[in-house]
């Protein structure tokens, strides 16, 4: 996967939109993020330029299991580390492993904000 996969994925879901929040941001590596939102949350990120990992939004009990499984899932880079993991992409977390947790941080968001209608 590269990075135009990895954004037209994650822009396929309802309501998603992308933006780079950190264009004033000290470090030039921060700039480059790129954050997929629905309803002005955040589900995910990644750095467009590097595409080492995303940081995702997780359930805190499968980012344990997540993590133990797998190598490339560790807790979340810069955010709460009990409801976010990171995904690198150069470990051993297949493709479609990934678009599921892709999935999930969207619905886990969706879900959220439905709640607090």
């Amino acid at each position: 996967m590269n990075i135009e996969e990895f954004r037209t994925y994650c822009l396929s879901f309802p309501g998603a939109c992308d933006k780079m929040p950190f264009d004033k941001a000290a470090s030039e590596y921060d700039r480059e993020l790129l954050v997929f939102c629905v309803r002005d949350k955040w589900f995910c990120f990644v750095h467009i330029r590097e595409f080492d990992f995303c940081c995702l939004k997780c359930d805190p009990d499968e980012a344990i299991d997540l993590r133990d499984r797998y190598e490339g899932i560790e807790p979340g880079y810069h955010m709460n580390k009990r409801h976010w993991i990171n995904v690198r992409f150069d470990r051993d977390v297949p493709d479609s492993e990934i678009r599921r947790l892709v999935r999930r941080s969207y619905e886990l968001v969706v879900g959220r904000s439905d709640r607090k209608r």
